[in-house]
């Protein structure tokens, strides 16, 4: 490494042997690894032999360490940023560092390798030619039911992270904001022993969950199916003007219903039309 550079490193989500030799060469070569949790990172370091010394770097001191990374690039080294597993910046600190750093003038270089999310696509069997990878939701469970109605009309497919002590309430909002059929997969524990695929509608994979407790354990990838787009030609100008009025005093899913009654329309083309009128 003639040129100094900061490496943003991708480390194993589970399983060891995930991490790639770049990655291993790479940590054991610069001259100081900003790691998320230093105690964390030990085991890693520790398994693969490697001495290089560390620095913590989290959400709470990523302005003051980034002073002192690009301290350590004017002086000729290199750097590497890991977080505790993954990615680094992908729901992880690490944004503010990168953009200091390229603002300075040096270089960042991606050293690629595990992802949860882009490992949960990639055998969720939802479509990923297109697809929104959304991150944690919020905590409190009115701001994350209000968050996935906002999100419950976008046609491509969304990828959540959630944790096991909100996973049975994240899918009991998920039912109620993008409804009981939408087809759904949760990941859990990727690459680790107890991996598991949870796959059906949303309603299903939620009573999977409530009824083994061991399904509430480790850590989640959520994805969910993004919505069909309302055959607008199903709806005529009545079914629409009927719509149109119960949703100014209804939710999504009471207007729908009501709206499928009084004008025999099929509830699901409402609801999908309910859906994409509340986003405009």
């Amino acid at each position: 490494m003639s040129e100094s550079a900061l490496y943003i490193v991708a480390t194993p989500i589970g399983n060891l042997e995930d991490f790639t030799p770049r990655g291993i060469k790479t940590l054991s070569s610069v001259a100081l690894i900003a790691a998320e949790d230093t105690r964390h990172s030990a085991r890693l370091m520790a398994h693969f032999d490697i001495k290089t010394p560390m620095i913590a770097v989290h959400d709470h001191n990523e302005r003051q360490q980034g002073q002192k990374i690009i301290n350590s690039l004017a002086q000729g080294d290199s750097v590497a940023l890991i977080s505790d597993a993954g990615t680094p910046l992908i729901s992880d600190p690490g944004f503010v560092i990168v953009r200091e750093v390229r603002a300075a003038g040096y270089r960042v270089v991606p050293v690629p390798g595990c992802c949860a999310m882009v490992a949960a696509l990639s055998a969720a069997g939802i479509a990923s030619d297109r697809f929104a990878f959304e991150g944690f939701v919020p905590s409190k469970s009115q701001q994350r039911l209000n968050y996935y109605e906002n999100l419950a009309a976008e046609s491509r497919s969304l990828i959540f992270y959630e944790s096991p002590h909100r996973i049975e309430a994240s899918l009991e909002a998920i039912v109620t904001a993008f409804g009981a059929d939408r087809p759904i997969v949760i990941a859990r524990e990727i690459t680790k022993t107890f991996e598991t695929f949870l796959s059906g509608s949303a309603e299903e994979v939620l009573h999977q969950v409530q009824a083994d407790h061991n399904q509430r354990k480790g850590e989640f990838v959520v994805i969910v199916q993004g919505a069909p787009q309302a055959d607008a030609s199903l709806l005529d100008a009545d079914a629409t003007r009927v719509l149109d009025i119960l949703l100014e005093e209804l939710s999504v899913k009471q207007a729908s219903a009501l709206a499928s009654k009084i004008t025999g329309v099929k509830k699901k083309v409402l609801y999908q039309a309910a859906l994409e009128k509340k986003v405009d």
